[in-house]
Formats: structure tokens, sequence, C-alpha cells
């Protein structure tokens, strides 16, 4: 049948001489998907730009619940990025939140409101003139609730640790390794209060910034089966110095 959607696009890899298969997050049906034939030739419609990672599609696709290959019909964008392709910061940025959506979201669920928050995501990462810094952070934040897992209670000088096991903010965490102490406990707490378009309101310093994602990364492997190995957090790192 034929299925008109919203998507995201979250990996685009070369097939054949002229043909992209790519992977969408789409709004009506999860992740999908599609083997876009032609679109790498010079008489194509519909240009291979428009099927670069992170680009915002309007989508009519042939859909079959009992195939995990299908084929698109037709294809437009659905925002047009004013900054985000050119701003290194900005795609660094970008480019990690689609590694986690793909390593996370690998169900085809149909899910709105998640599809509707990275979507949103994305153009406000287009669109804002603010420090971008710490936005893959508050990401990794909020998206932890429709992954089925968030951080629980709050940042205090009777509760500075956070127990990365039990996934909440203790005076005494039960496995000594596996905890945040201050000061990222309490950037952590401070992220958790500050909405999504407000994080860069958090003063942290590089070292710590990266410090912060790398015990965040942790505690995704230990509530997600299967996580693997992030690799976008190398860029970001080289981006932002730390």
């Amino acid at each position: 049948m034929l299925l008109k959607t919203r998507g995201i696009v979250i990996r685009s890899i070369k097939y054949s001489e002229t043909s992209l298969i790519v992977d969408v997050y789409t709004e009506e049906k999860g992740l999908r998907t599609y083997i876009v034939s032609g679109v790498r030739s010079k008489k194509s419609k519909v240009s291979a730009s428009l099927l670069q990672v992170m680009s915002l599609l309007d989508m009519v696709v042939y859909h079959r619940d009992d195939k995990n290959l299908a084929r698109t019909k037709e294809i437009k964008a659905a925002h047009i990025y004013n900054t985000l392709p050119f701003n290194i910061k900005k795609s660094s940025v970008g480019l990690f939140m689609a590694e986690i959506i793909q390593k996370t979201l690998t169900d085809p669920e149909e899910n709105k409101p998640l599809f509707e928050f990275i979507f949103n995501v994305f153009i406000y990462l287009d669109q804002t003139e603010e420090n971008v810094a710490n936005l893959h952070l508050s990401f990794m934040i909020y998206l932890m609730p429709y992954l089925g897992f968030m951080p629980s209670g709050e940042y205090s000088e009777k509760t500075p640790f956070f127990d990365l096991k039990e996934g909440c903010f203790t005076g005494s965490p039960e496995d000594a390794i596996l905890y945040i102490k201050d000061p990222l406990s309490a950037y952590l707490g401070q992220l958790m209060k500050l909405p999504f378009h407000e994080s860069h309101q958090l003063k942290i310093n590089k070292t710590d910034r990266k410090q912060l994602l790398n015990e965040i990364l942790k505690f995704y492997r230990l509530h997600i089966e299967n996580f693997s190995d992030i690799q976008s957090h190398i860029i970001l790192e080289a981006v932002f110095g730390g």
C-alpha cells in the first residue's frame, strides 16, 4: 500500500552505481529501510543531497509490514536547513544525535511523540543562535524516557552521587565503580532541570563536558541491551576541544 509519512534520515549508504539505501525514522511506522533507485544519476528527479543523514523528509512510500526493505514513490524536503550543514559545530552535534538514534531506535514501531521530539530537535539545532556545545548531552537525557529509563531524584548536598546502575541520585552508591560524583553529578542534575532549548545555560568546561558524556554513554550501556560503541563523539571532542 502507499503510505504518506514524514521521516528523518539517520543513515545513508551507496547501493550499486546510482542508488542509495537509507534508514529513515518515520512518523507513521518507526524505523524503516528504503532503497532509492537512480537517485545518484544525472537524470534523477530527486537529489542525493536530500537523502543525507539528518535530512527531514515528506515521503510517499510503498509499505508492507512483512518487508524490511521498501521502495519510495515520492520524496521532498519537509524542512530545508539554513545553517546546520554549513556549521561544523551544529553538524557534529547532529551527526552524533543521528548515531544515537540509529543505535537505540531499532524497532519498526510507531511512536509519534518521539518522532515529533526528534524532528523538532533537528529544526531547533538548525535555527538556534545559542551555543550548541551542551545540546547532545541534553538530547540524550530527554531521549531516555522514550527508551524506558530515566535518572530519578535530585542532586543535593545529601545526594551528591549519581548511581549509574540504579539510575538515581544517592548519598551512598551501592557500587563505588558505577557512580558519578561532583562536579559531574551536579552538572547532570542541572541538565535534567533545564529545558532542551536552554541547555546553553549550563556552564561547564570542555574537560568536564567530555567526562560527563562518557558517563551518560555508560548509563546507556547499562540500561540498553546490546548498545554498541558510539564513534561520532570523537568528532565532537575534536570540534569542541573536549
